[in-house]
């Protein structure tokens, strides 16, 4: 099933929350640096990460014991389905040390952005002393504003979207680039997605499943389209791609990565037009890449960024 929309936010919401993470960036002096220093910038936030994971069991049962009552209740409910909790009272935050360290980064970030936004900070330590829980549509909101303040901070505001427009239009990119910024390929490809000056869609998949009688098919996890995608083709609302889907040829079945396919995609106007799409197995996701052959031959002036490091290293 297709996640929820986890980032959108109202424009001064999102003006806000970036606000406070760029303020942060500039505290730690991270502007540059690559990959985005994220020791530098919990030390400047002034909040540690727990030497101890929460998520270990015996640790688990410990902590548990310690806030008894409901709290207690509520903690070993969520416990299955997060990987990071944020501590208001200690200024702690528990990441879940058995991802991988790219995924870590970006749930230090976000947990950061709990205790960063003085509304959040306030309110969790309220609740946490009071065990109360939030109402849904306050923790919804919440969940978007870290999510967004963990994006801002971790690709440093525009810096991401420069690199990205510096580099050549394919998968192969956003991958190049996680590395570089220290963010999982997931997150780097959507942020590649959401940003690109060109016309360009991602889809992110659930891992590849073989159905009997059906073939190989895969869940659509989330879909990230940049702004001249939407205004052109609109926003794609598939939810499953099997072998008879226009994507069903690009499916990386028994390999890696898919060589890029040429694909005909109509827009809204009702044009068809020659499209690119390839596509790379993590393991964790399938990320394909689509983009009109014209968004190729685009011509774009990059400015000067005067980065400490250069994006095309």
């Amino acid at each position: 099933m297709t996640k929820p929309d986890d980032s959108t936010l109202n424009p001064d919401d999102l003006r806000a929350v970036e606000e406070r993470a760029r303020k942060l960036l500039d505290r730690a002096d991270a502007w540059g640096t690559l990959p985005t220093p994220i020791e530098d910038i919990l030390a400047s936030a002034q909040i540690q990460v727990a030497p101890t994971s929460l998520f270990d069991p015996a640790h688990i049962l410990a902590y548990v014991r310690s806030k008894g009552g409901d709290i207690a209740h509520r903690i070993k409910s969520a416990i299955s389905k997060v990987f990071g909790l944020y501590d208001a009272g200690e200024r702690v935050i528990h990441i879940d040390d058995t991802v991988v360290e790219s995924k870590q980064n970006f749930l230090k970030l976000h947990e950061t952005g709990h205790h960063e936004i003085p509304t959040h900070r306030k309110l969790f330590r309220w609740f946490q002393e009071c065990e109360k829980t939030l109402a849904p549509e306050i923790a919804d909101q919440f969940e978007r504003e870290a999510n967004n303040f963990a994006r801002f901070a971790l690709f440093q505001g525009g810096t991401y979207a420069r690199c990205a427009a510096d580099c050549a239009l394919e998968i192969k990119t956003p991958m190049k680039l996680a590395k570089k910024f220290g963010a999982s390929i997931y997150a780097s490809a959507r942020e590649f997605a959401r940003t690109h000056h060109r016309a360009c869609v991602v889809y992110v998949l659930e891992p590849i499943q073989y159905v009997q009688g059906n073939g190989a098919q895969a869940v659509v996890r989330r879909i990230e389209a940049s702004p001249a995608f939407l205004r052109q083709f609109g926003r794609p609302t598939d939810t499953l791609i099997t072998p008879d889907h226009l994507f069903g040829p690009v499916l990386p079945i028994g390999r890696k990565m898919t060589r890029p396919v040429t694909l005909s995609v109509t827009d809204l106007d009702g044009t068809d037009h020659e499209c690119v799409a390839e596509a790379f197995d993590t393991k964790h996701n399938v990320i394909i890449l689509l983009y009109p052959v014209h968004a190729l031959t685009t011509t774009t002036i990059i400015l000067p960024t005067g980065f400490k490091q250069r994006c095309t290293d």
